[in-house]
């Protein structure tokens, strides 16, 4: 191998740590985030349990829904468009949540889409 110095050593030997300590969180959230579906269930309890949009939505048929809305715009089906239509209505958990989400797919899009790391 080459001689180096003991400084180069030094190094060498943290740079290799620090690359190999970083693969390893990185393949760890991955596998953890996409495996894992507590990461996604507990946001939910805490949606279903604090949000009353979300409980009218269990408890108003659809149809009700699309009869009481303005003329020429349809009541979103989507609970999740629901909630940022009325962002302003909704309560600060949900505002939490949604904002958490809604931050983690925008930056991770234009992380990916620029060939930057994203976990």
């Amino acid at each position: 191998m080459w001689s180096l110095d003991p400084s180069q050593k030094e190094v060498l030997r943290f740079a290799v740590s620090c690359r190999i300590l970083t693969l390893m969180l990185q393949v760890l959230t991955r596998l953890l985030c996409s495996s894992t579906p507590v990461v996604y269930w507990f946001p939910a309890h805490l949606l279903q349990n604090q949000e009353p949009l979300l409980r009218s939505v269990d408890t108003v048929p659809e149809k009700l829904l699309e009869k009481n809305s303005p003329p020429g715009q349809k009541a979103p089906r989507n609970c999740i468009m629901k909630l940022l239509y009325n962002w302003r209505a909704c309560s600060p958990v949900t505002r939490c949540i949604l904002g958490y989400f809604l931050t983690y797919w925008l930056l991770g899009l234009l992380l990916h889409c620029n060939f930057l790391p994203w976990t």
